[in-house]
């Protein structure tokens, strides 16, 4: 599994792992029932702390996004088990916040949809 991870970024890297393994749910590049990589095994590959990456594993599976069970480890949900984005309030509002941002930035509610547009990927 490859992972794009700054480690001189203000955000946290448990933060950053759940982030990579969403995108790559997202994009395709993890498949649905997917078994993920152990915890220790993760953790040596990008070279962090088991701890970080069990942070990142158990968020995840509180997010819906994973089950993680002592016997199999952590598997990615199936499609239809995944949790509901537009019901989210919480992804409504970093949405409304990128929109502002974008706003301030001088960028066009247009040239904003298309960034949205291109960065939609259909699985």
């Amino acid at each position: 599994m490859i992972m794009e991870l700054d480690y001189q970024s203000e955000v946290p890297v448990y933060l950053q792992i759940r982030n990579e393994i969403v995108k790559g749910i997202g994009r395709g590049q993890i498949d649905f029932g997917e078994q993920l990589p152990t915890v220790r095994s993760l953790a040596a590959d990008i070279g962090v702390n088991t701890m970080t990456v069990s942070k990142a594993y158990k968020l995840l599976d509180q997010q819906g996004y994973i089950v993680t069970d002592r016997r199999r480890g952590a598997v990615v949900c199936a499609k239809n088990q995944m949790p509901d984005f537009a019901s989210n309030e919480g992804h409504r509002k970093e949405l409304i916040l990128l929109a502002s941002e974008a706003a301030l930035g001088g960028c066009s509610r247009e040239e904003f949809l298309d960034m949205c547009r291109e960065a939609y990927v259909e699985t």
